[in-house]
């Protein structure tokens, strides 16, 4: 997994097949987050989010390549112009505002906390007193931890990959793992989850830190390509291909509120 942190193409084109359609490259991490991305025993990507991607593109008539970048090099990607947009689970927020921008949202889940199945205590401060709590690097979630829990918990741990935190989790290194609760729920659906960890509920709203929503991350100024995005997430809201993909993983709509 390691090796694959470096930035990769992948040998994938989503969207439009005119030979006229806009060309761009679209960043995503290589790293499992299922049920939005994960690769399948042939190396294979799939999940919830490179179907969106399929359809995003083909509704805004882009033909788009996915090009893999480490979570932590996807902004500075974009800034660089290696990249055109980012569509991976990012959090629409402030402080990302700073140097990039976001198409609407295209989803809205809430946050979640998981813990050892031995270990009773809530998503709350008080909770996770004494706790060693582990988020992803560059998330929404560390930022979430640090502040709502960093002056209670023994320690926030970071990691490179949210599969990295839940291995130590199971692993009974660390207490708690924060993070998309889609994405956990997945997780404790597993094998290894199943026999390890329960969820310890949804942590608090801020909506300052967690944002409202996911959304595709665009460079600043790109106003002809948010348009393009803007208008294909409304496009496949109205004509039934969002509710198609998402009953293929979901039993509810996950666009939130």
């Amino acid at each position: 997994m390691k090796s694959l942190l470096a930035t990769v193409a992948l040998a994938l084109v989503l969207g439009a097949g005119s030979a006229s359609a806009q060309s761009i490259k679209v960043g995503m991490a290589p790293e499992p987050y299922p049920p939005f991305a994960s690769p399948d025993a042939s190396g294979k990507w799939g999940g919830w989010e490179m179907d969106m991607i399929e359809a995003l593109c083909a509704e805004a008539k882009l033909q788009c390549e996915v090009t893999m970048t480490a979570w932590d090099g996807l902004i500075p990607a974009l800034t660089s112009k290696k990249i055109d947009a980012i569509i991976n689970s990012m959090s629409i927020t402030d402080e990302r505002k700073k140097s990039i921008d976001f198409s609407d949202k295209y989803y809205n889940t809430p946050t979640g906390i998981i813990g050892s199945k031995d270990a009773k205590f809530d998503a709350t401060p008080e909770g996770l007193k004494g706790k060693i709590i582990g988020v992803q690097v560059s998330t929404v979630h560390e930022a979430y931890a640090k502040k709502h829990f960093g002056s209670t918990a023994a320690e926030i741990k970071i990691y490179q990959t949210q599969d990295e935190a839940q291995a130590d989790l199971a692993a009974g290194r660390i207490d708690a793992v924060q993070a998309d609760s889609l994405s956990l729920n997945t997780y404790l659906a597993t094998d290894a989850g199943k026999a390890c960890c329960d969820m310890k509920g949804d942590v608090a709203e801020d909506l300052e830190v967690l944002g409202p929503g996911v959304g595709v991350g665009l460079r600043q100024g790109d106003t002809e390509l948010k348009d393009k995005f803007n208008a294909a997430i409304k496009g496949i809201r109205d004509n039934g291909k969002y509710a198609e993909i998402t009953k293929k993983y979901f039993d509810f709509d996950i666009y939130g509120k």
